[in-house]
């Protein structure tokens, strides 16, 4: 038996499938399921946008045979809403988009295995390397906003994220208070940085194995602060 071949496809990735009542056969859904694929459907188009306004998306597969259009108004909403979000149109063969949209990454004509499905997902798809900034035991994860280190997973805020972010591209160093507090809220202001501690504090919550005993984040008195990683 032939050895499968190993998706290179994140495995947090997650697929927004747009499925009407004219189902495709074989259920391609379930069949990607059964691969390890993540996969949120819906039955329309504005269901579709809904969802999209509410979660982050890796891909959106837009079913257009199901529902027996072109799918080409679907995927245009779907890109002024998402601009970079990639779209994966399935069509029939009597309902071709003309010429080669660009509200569309990839089309596939049915009948199509799904190999071929899998095929033309996988490079759509953020790769785990790709997707994932790792220093020591963090793995910063820009893209959804998260961090993961010591096996716990955080979502952060942006502005935690700025300031991991500065903190990572300085490790080894310290970084003053006042240069933090500039870079990352913004502004010259610096007469009180008492909020930087605050937001230090959370950033060990997320990333030190005991927060109140930190390892990895470390204060400097009366400097600032230093990422030993």
């Amino acid at each position: 038996m032939a050895k499968r071949k190993k998706s290179t496809a994140s495995p947090d990735s997650i697929i927004l499938w747009i499925e009407g009542r004219w189902s495709s056969n074989p259920n391609f859904v379930s069949i990607l399921e059964k691969k390890g694929f993540n996969l949120d459907t819906v039955s329309t188009g504005k269901t579709a946008l809904a969802a999209i306004k509410k979660k982050r998306y890796d891909l959106v597969v837009v079913n257009a045979a199901s529902m027996r259009t072109s799918g080409k108004r679907i995927c245009m909403a779907i890109k002024e809403q998402k601009e970079r979000l990639p779209i994966l149109l399935i069509c029939a063969p009597d309902k071709l988009v003309a010429g080669n949209p660009e509200c569309m990454s990839t089309i596939l004509v049915l009948p199509f295995t799904s190999r071929k499905l899998v095929n033309r997902i996988e490079p759509l798809l953020p790769g785990d390397e790709a997707r994932l900034m790792k220093i020591g035991p963090i793995k910063l994860d820009k893209d959804r906003n998260q961090v993961l280190c010591y096996g716990k997973k955080t979502t952060l805020t942006p502005r935690l994220i700025r300031l991991l972010q500065m903190l990572i591209d300085n490790r080894g160093n310290v970084v003053e208070r006042e240069e933090l507090f500039k870079k990352v809220w913004r502004t010259n202001y610096t007469g009180d940085t008492r909020t930087l501690d605050v937001h230090i504090s959370w950033l060990r919550q997320a990333v030190e194995k005991n927060p109140r005993k930190p390892q990895l984040l470390k204060t400097i008195r009366g400097v600032g602060y230093r990422l030993d990683v």
